[in-house]
């Protein structure tokens, strides 16, 4: 990942040592449980018997939501700005029986080097609430997704209040002990709320379903967690 010469030393550590602290800093602890709460909320609604020949996961980190895909493919991409996210997946994954239906491309979220209508179904997990804007973003993947493709999106509940008072106590007491300046890196990451990306996504998708987890019942930003939005192009 490129960074500029004028950043600051605690943005330059913390995007450097990304893709070797972040399971240790997320996952390896109770934050890691609800996480993949999430990335299996987001995967329930499909079955292994349900196939997408093209799949593209776009911001891919390092490969979280993978284990929870249950449906078939032919072939799986996954995609980051940072090479070493991907080499960890790939490293990850080798032992995956479905390692031979995987790719891995170096790519910017915000513009995509595929033709338009490439994929069956496009995947973005807490990616959105990161990039700027955002309705320009959604525009792109909306591009490259066939007609009849689904996409699915997940993003955190920020700034509702239960996700706020989850991550003072369990990542933000985490990322400080291991002398990370927490605020300032999330008022550089969380940069779109939840409830402005619910909007642009259903201007742009008005035919979808989605559900709040872990309150299917209760529509509300402050008691829950993620929102999950599928939708048919």
């Amino acid at each position: 990942m490129r960074i500029e010469n004028n950043e600051d030393k605690d943005w330059i550590e913390y995007i450097n040592g990304f893709s070797d602290n972040y399971n240790d800093r997320v996952y390896s602890n109770s934050t890691g449980l609800v996480m993949n709460k999430g990335h299996q909320s987001c995967e329930e609604k499909f079955a292994p018997s349900d196939h997408f020949d093209n799949v593209l996961e776009i911001g891919s980190g390092t490969g979280e939501h993978f284990k929870f895909v249950r449906h078939s493919f032919r072939e799986y991409t996954f995609t980051d700005c940072d090479h070493n996210n991907l080499e960890k997946i790939n490293n990850n994954l080798s032992n995956d029986i479905r390692f031979n239906k995987l790719k891995f491309e170096v790519m910017d979220a915000r513009k995509l080097d595929f033709k338009d209508e490439s994929f069956d179904r496009i995947i973005a997990t807490h990616l959105l609430e990161h990039l700027t804007h955002p309705h320009l973003v959604i525009k792109e993947w909306k591009r490259v997704l066939r007609k009849g493709g689904t996409l699915s999106i997940l993003i955190p509940t920020d700034p509702g209040v239960l996700w706020k008072m989850g991550r003072y106590f369990t990542t933000r007491r985490n990322a400080i002990k291991k002398g990370i300046n927490y605020d300032y890196i999330m008022a550089r990451e969380h940069i779109n709320s939840c409830n402005n990306l619910i909007s642009l996504l259903n201007y742009y998708f008005p035919n979808s379903e989605s559900h709040f987890w872990p309150l299917k019942v209760l529509p509300s930003i402050d008691l829950n967690l993620f929102y999950i939005f599928h939708s048919i192009k």
